[in-house]
């Protein structure tokens, strides 16, 4: 049997309420004492690592954050969420993430000195539904790392030279090799002089402090499309994290959030709302505004409405994001019966209620309400 999976927040030690810092601030404190070439003494030093970065794979995506917040590990499962590093792929690219450049304890393989892709950034925005429905665009901010514009990412100050690593001869990677009772083992890992680039800007850019990557904030406008949902994504190529060594940027996903409307409720593309009707208005008939997301529209209501009779408005719902086509608005009526009367008014119910016969209370429907009772409960 499967051992049940802990709690993040647990592992990581940190709140539920903790931002995006504390959580980056405290995998970044585990990930270094945790890793298995650094800590030597613990066996379990592996595994344990691997339950913090899958830990913080959850809690640093707002979308699988928000799954797990309300459902736990059976939701992220549920909603295809696959644990083992899906959002990064690999250890090398949990700690490229953060440390700028593969693996630096090479446990993992490292980096060969190639290209290496930037991180993807997680953001979020805050539409209405009425946006949602017509499209509109938002302007999300988020935090990235950049390529540095005054050295062209390549760390070396402007007219100054860059030369082979003295360290690695321009490998990128450092060999070491264990004896153990197997025989010799070899591990590569990558240079700690030159972060596996193979070369060393002998005067370092003065921007970035020789990185070749400085952290930066943007503004940018995003596209919502008509017809989107509450919690599905945007990707956006390429607006990521700068990639390194002539590696391509990651990509920004823009997690949109689609505040509740008090008059309607979504149900797919179609809406539903609920509209409030006299009881003398529903035996007689009448005529009725109806909100929908072209304005009001008169709605015609028959003699005899039945409380939670359902009139559609064809066409009157959200448009859908692949058809095009739009839902319908459900309009469900809700006979009210007045509880406070006058003595007029009690005199005048009295007196049309002593008119009322069995051939006007009973249903007419082609389903009674109590074939509907007896079939819902079956």
């Amino acid at each position: 049997m499967a051992s049940m999976k802990r709690d993040p927040y647990e592992l990581l030690g940190v709140p539920r309420d903790a931002d995006e810092q504390q959580i980056k601030k405290s995998f970044r404190k585990l990930a270094r004492e945790l890793h298995p070439d650094v800590n030597r003494h613990d066996p379990e030093a592996e595994e344990k690592f691997k339950e913090a970065a899958e830990a913080y794979e959850i809690l640093s995506d707002s979308e699988r954050r928000a799954i797990f917040d309300r459902y736990g590990h059976e939701g992220l499962g549920a909603r295809g969420f696959e644990s083992g590093f899906s959002g990064f792929g690999s250890f090398a690219d949990i700690f490229d993430a953060f440390f700028g450049g593969g693996d630096p304890f090479g446990a993992f393989g490292g980096s060969s000195g190639g290209p290496i892709q930037g991180g993807d950034v997680a953001v979020s925005v805050e539409v209405s539904l009425m946006d949602a429905a017509r499209g509109t665009q938002a302007a999300v901010d988020y935090d990235v790392v950049d390529t540095c514009e005054h050295c062209r990412g390549n760390g070396a100050e402007p007219g100054t030279p860059i030369k082979e690593c003295e360290r690695c001869g321009g490998a990128g990677q450092l060999r070491s090799v264990t004896r153990t009772a197997f025989g010799q083992l070899v591990r590569s890992h990558v240079c700690d002089a030159c972060g596996g680039d193979g070369r060393i800007a002998v005067e370092p850019c003065a921007e970035c402090g020789g990185r070749g990557r400085v952290a930066t904030r943007r503004t940018l406008e995003v596209d919502i499309p008509a017809g989107i949902a509450d919690e599905q994504r945007i990707r956006l190529t390429g607006r990521g994290h700068a990639g390194e060594r002539g590696g391509p940027p990651g990509d920004l996903y823009v997690l949109v959030r689609v505040t509740p409307d008090e008059r309607f409720v979504r149900d797919g593309n179609d809406l539903v709302s609920v509209i409030d009707l006299a009881a003398p208005q529903a035996a007689l008939g009448a005529r009725v505004s109806v909100p929908t997301l072209d304005g009001d529209e008169e709605v015609e209501i028959d003699p005899g409405t039945q409380p939670g009779t359902v009139i559609t408005l064809r066409g009157k719902g959200m448009p859908s994001l692949r058809r095009g086509r739009r839902g319908d608005q459900r309009v469900v009526v809700n006979v009210v019966i007045p509880r406070k009367l006058n003595g007029e008014q009690r005199d005048l119910l009295e007196r049309f209620a002593a008119t009322l016969g069995d051939e006007n209370l009973s249903d007419h429907s082609d389903e009674s309400l109590f074939a509907r009772v007896r079939r819902a409960l079956s």
